[in-house]
């Protein structure tokens, strides 16, 4: 009984086949077929192993919302080297909500403004980073692959004892501000808190050949997530202006360097995407299958066409009985004369 419902369900399972075999002895090969194949299969074969770089690789997803987070306090990073002196410079910072933030966390170190050829060769590597991410938005992509893993991004010591006067002022630290827009000012002269305001004051310093350096940034919270890292960051954008102070000319206002700062209501969200497995898989199959299917349908209308052209101009099998005997006879009538012409070569 179990052989027969065994048997009963094989022969079901038969007749529920979609894809039935075909004999061998039905099947006829030729050496368009074959050459189509060969076409097909290289094709598959460079597809497949393209898609699957293309399945190795990641890509950066962005997305957009409002920042919530508005209690927090934005991070500053400062490393600025002015050419004066440490005692005739100050800097500190006012933003909108008139909070003075001192300057405790900056450090004033006396310095040399010349670079050294390292420092230099560091500079215009970093200027042409910067002109490239200007130009090729994709190798921020990378940067954010690789984060962390690049080289340092500040300024290299100085390797020579050099016997040069210290003429500027290196001014370096960081500060913590509330996430308003704001004015670091750095300027001639120490800054001075009062009840209404703050000022510089500013003795024995000339006036002449002065100049106001203006940098507007606006920054942008990011929080990265990565296969590699997740940490919160921001992003900006700065826009620089510069004039010579003149009041002879008309030229009013305060010399010194001025950044403004204003930080957006909307946070950008960078994660690292990678294509699942499944996908992969089906994109793999769509491949082989729209080749193998493509290239059957034209392997069989070029057949159709040739098979047309063929029977127009009667050539080949289409060709009528009359011609096909006329070819016939005249092999025969060679085939009958070679050998007489054979035998009456007159021998040696």
């Amino acid at each position: 009984m179990r052989r027969l419902s065994r048997k009963k369900a094989l022969s079901l399972v038969k007749e529920l086949d979609a894809f039935p075999k075909v004999s061998e002895s039905y099947v006829e090969t030729s050496a368009s077929g074959g050459t189509v194949s060969l076409i097909a299969f290289s094709a598959m074969a460079l597809l497949a192993v393209l898609e699957f770089f293309v399945y190795r690789d990641t890509w950066m997803k962005y997305e957009y919302e409002v920042d919530k987070d508005f209690s927090s306090k934005l991070k500053i990073n400062i490393d600025i080297t002015v050419a004066m002196k440490c005692q005739h410079v100050g800097a500190d910072i006012l933003d909108l909500a008139e909070t003075m933030i001192t300057s405790n966390g900056l450090h004033y170190e006396p310095a040399i403004f010349e670079l050294t050829p390292q420092q230099r060769l560091w500079q215009r590597t970093l200027i042409v980073i910067q002109s490239r991410l200007r130009e090729e938005h994709a190798l921020q992509e990378v940067l954010y692959k690789t984060l962390l893993k690049g080289g340092p991004t500040a300024l290299p010591p100085r390797e020579d004892s050099s016997i040069e006067p210290l003429t500027a002022c290196r001014i370096h630290g960081h500060v913590y501000v509330n996430k308003v827009a704001g004015n670091l000012h750095i300027t001639v002269g120490k800054p001075i808190h009062h009840p209404q305001g703050h000022a510089h004051i500013a003795a024995f310093v000339s006036h002449e050949n002065n100049q106001m350096f203006q940098y507007f940034i606006t920054v942008v919270p990011t929080r990265l997530n990565t296969y590699k890292i997740s940490a919160d960051t921001h992003q900006f954008s700065v826009t620089e202006r510069e004039r010579v102070i003149n009041h002879a000319a008309g030229s009013h206002g305060v010399s010194g360097i001025f950044v403004k700062y204003d930080t957006s209501s909307l946070m950008v969200t960078v994660s690292e995407q990678h294509m699942p497995f499944w996908q992969f898989l089906v994109r793999l199959c769509g491949i082989i299958g729209g080749i193998f299917s493509t290239t059957g349908m034209l392997h069989g209308l070029v057949g159709f066409c040739f098979d047309v052209i063929c029977c127009r101009l009667k050539v080949g099998v289409y060709r009528s009985r009359e011609d096909v005997q006329l070819h016939n006879q005249m092999n025969n009538l060679n085939n009958h004369q070679t050998p007489l012409l054979a035998d009456n070569v007159p021998q040696e």
